[in-house]
């Protein structure tokens, strides 16, 4: 998505403190095979918090899970669920604002790499599904081809 090279982007986590119990597989398609998210292990009824600023666009249930999803400006729309919604369809938020509480289901049952309450947390920019641990910054190292110069290791955010 749009940003400045290099930069990093940091957001607060949706649930504190961050346990991932799956990361996120590209499906590399609509219809393929993946993991669309990252499962976040929490207690059921923590406090689920908005990552970006942006406009909740859906807080309701889907197929039986509590569903809450917030659209930035920038065209990237976040995910959470199951999380019992505190706010509702068209409400301004601010990244650390309570979205909701983690609920205790029934997304384990059918998901299961969700033992435990877990939030499933997805990132949509511009119709593609993409990681949301991204957005923690989340300490990733890549090592760069040498190129004379020891510029040292560089945070994938």
């Amino acid at each position: 998505w749009p940003r400045a090279a290099g930069a990093v982007v940091r957001v607060p986590p949706p649930l504190t403190p961050v346990v991932v119990l799956r990361g996120f597989e590209d499906p590399g398609g609509p219809y393929a095979a993946g993991h669309r998210g990252a499962d976040l292990g929490g207690a059921a009824g923590a406090p689920v918090v908005a990552s970006l600023p942006g406009t909740v666009a859906f807080a309701g249930v889907v197929a039986g899970t509590p569903v809450v999803s917030v659209a930035d400006r920038d065209g990237r729309r976040l995910t959470y669920e199951p999380v019992v919604p505190a706010v509702a369809r068209g409400d301004p938020v601010a990244p650390g604002a309570v979205l909701g509480r983690l609920a205790a289901g029934p997304l384990p049952e059918r998901h299961p790499p969700c033992a435990r309450p877990c939030l499933h947390w997805g990132l949509v920019v511009e119709g593609s599904y993409r990681d949301p641990l991204a957005l923690l910054g989340d300490g990733r190292v890549r090592l760069l081809p040498w190129s004379g110069e020891p510029a040292g290791p560089v945070r994938v955010p």
